[in-house]
């Protein structure tokens, strides 16, 4: 079963800086990643743990996922990231640069059954993504396009058909286990009309949303994860076509000139159930 939870935008806080920990309660995202790793510099990391936690435990970001990304467990502060993370009650857990299904395991030895998602980001964790993808405790896969092409050592492509072969072994391991996953970040935060394009790519590969590095590109994300009233006006179309037909015992359903079939159902009704989600996120979460 997919991960029915609207992800359409997934914004990076740093987890070190109170105005922007405040700010992200009035932002139109579906979820946030609380970054304790990147975003936080070598001599704030301790300091985050605790502010961080202080604007956990105040609350205010209504239904939005809340995940808490943590430094690696072969850094000096992984260990006490993991255990402070635990404790401040997020929806999950993120660990970054997971390359082995040995890894999500010594991270559930510190925060025993709390849910994790993994950031794949290494040439490895593209090799053994569906082995880490059948984790019993991993619900959401998040793709670290940025250090993957340093990884690759690739050059920059605007249809990024380098990273293609990693972004599809992903999904393909997502999709099988029912995981969540969402698409690496777009980098130029002030082009618009780049991250539109990149962003249709994620959605018609099926990603289920996209990583954001700034509030400017929230509108962006979650107009193309969200399916199109066109969308939705066909996905009714065919369930009325099907159920006519399965009512009348004759023929085979059509529509637009196109056969329906169970399949196609299935996904029409999906697609009203992904919109029906987001309106109500939308109604419980403060703005």
């Amino acid at each position: 079963m997919a991960f029915a939870r609207p992800l359409r935008s997934v914004l990076y806080i740093p987890g070190s800086k109170p105005r922007a920990l405040d700010k992200a309660r009035g932002l139109a995202t579906d979820a946030i990643i609380f970054d304790l790793e990147d975003a936080v510099s070598v001599d704030e990391k301790v300091a985050a743990r605790a502010t961080l936690a202080e604007a956990l435990a105040t609350g205010g970001y209504g239904a939005r996922m809340r995940i808490v990304r943590i430094n690696g467990l072969d850094t000096e502060w992984g260990a006490d990231d993991a255990a402070a993370a635990k404790a401040m009650g997020a929806d999950a857990i993120l660990m970054p640069k997971v390359s082995s299904a040995s890894d999500l395991d010594a991270l559930a030895e510190i925060t025993g059954d709390t849910p994790l998602w993994a950031m794949m980001e290494t040439p490895l964790g593209m090799l053994n993504a569906a082995a880490i993808a059948a984790h019993p405790l991993l619900q959401g896969m998040v793709m670290g396009t940025n250090d993957l092409a340093k990884e690759l050592q690739t050059r920059f492509r605007a249809d990024r058909l380098p990273l293609m072969t990693g972004l599809g072994l992903c999904l393909l391991a997502a999709k099988a286990h029912g995981l969540a996953i969402v698409d690496g970040v777009y980098n130029a935060f002030k082009d618009d009309e780049g991250l539109a394009v990149e962003c249709a790519q994620g959605r018609d590969m099926g990603f289920d949303g996209k990583t954001l590095i700034h509030p400017a590109q929230l509108d962006v994300a979650n107009t193309a994860f969200s399916p199109s009233e066109a969308e939705l006006d066909l996905a009714r179309r065919q369930i009325a076509a099907f159920q006519d037909v399965e009512a009348s015992g004759q023929g085979v359903a059509v529509v637009d000139g196109r056969i329906v079939e169970n399949l196609h159902i299935v996904t029409a009704r999906e697609t009203l159930a992904k919109a029906e989600a987001i309106a109500a996120l939308a109604a419980e979460t403060p703005t």
